[in-house]
C-alpha cells in the first residue's frame, strides 16, 4: 500500500476510534466499581453503627456506675435509667441498621440492573464501533487504491514530452 497524506490521517482516526471504544468500556467498568464500592461502604457503615452504639452504651453505663458508686448506698436506683439507656440504644441501632439494610438492598437491585444495562450498552457500542471500523477500513482501501492509481498514472505520464 502506498503511503499518502490520507494514510496517516486514516490511521490516526482508527486509533482514536479504538481508544474511544476502550475508554467507553473503562468508563462502564468504573461505574460498576463505584456501585460495588458504595455497597462495601454500606456494609462497613453497618459494622461501625453497631460498634459505635456498643461503645456509647458502655460509656454511659460506666458513667452511671461511677455516679452510683459515688453516692451513699441506697441513695438512688439507677437500674431503670440503665434499662432506659439500653432500650434507647437498641431501638436506635435497630432503626439505623434497618435503614442501612433497605439502602443496601436497593443498591444491590440497582447494581444488578446497572450491570445488565451496561452489558447491553457495551454490546451496542462494540457493534457500532465494529461496523464503523469496518467501513473505515473500506475507506482506507479505497483511498489507497485511488492513491495507487494516481501514482501509476503520474508515473506513466511523461512530463518531458
Amino acid at each position: 500500500m502506498t503511503q499518502n497524506p490520507f494514510t496517516a490521517m486514516l490511521t490516526a482516526q482508527r486509533n482514536a476510534l479504538e481508544r474511544t471504544q476502550t475508554l467507553t468500556h473503562d468508563s462502564l467498568e468504573a461505574q460498576q466499581s463505584t456501585i460495588r464500592a458504595f455497597g462495601e461502604f454500606l456494609d462497613r457503615t453497618k459494622e461501625l453503627t453497631e460498634s459505635n452504639a456498643e461503645l456509647s452504651q458502655g460509656t454511659i453505663h460506666a458513667s452511671l456506675d461511677a455516679l452510683e458508686a459515688s453516692m451513699p448506698e441506697e441513695a438512688a436506683d439507677f437500674d431503670d435509667l440503665r434499662e432506659l439507656v439500653d432500650d434507647g440504644f437498641e431501638s436506635g441501632t435497630e432503626a439505623q441498621l434497618a435503614t442501612l439494610e433497605a439502602i443496601s438492598e436497593t443498591l444491590s437491585e440497582a447494581e444488578a440492573a446497572s450491570e445488565e444495562v451496561s452489558a447491553s450498552y457495551a454490546e451496542v457500542v462494540d457493534t457500532s464501533f465494529d461496523a464503523f471500523l469496518d467501513a473505515h477500513e473500506q475507506v482506507e482501501r479505497n483511498v489507497a487504491a485511488v492513491a495507487d492509481t494516481v501514482d501509476d498514472a503520474t508515473t506513466e505520464f511523461d512530463v518531458s514530452a
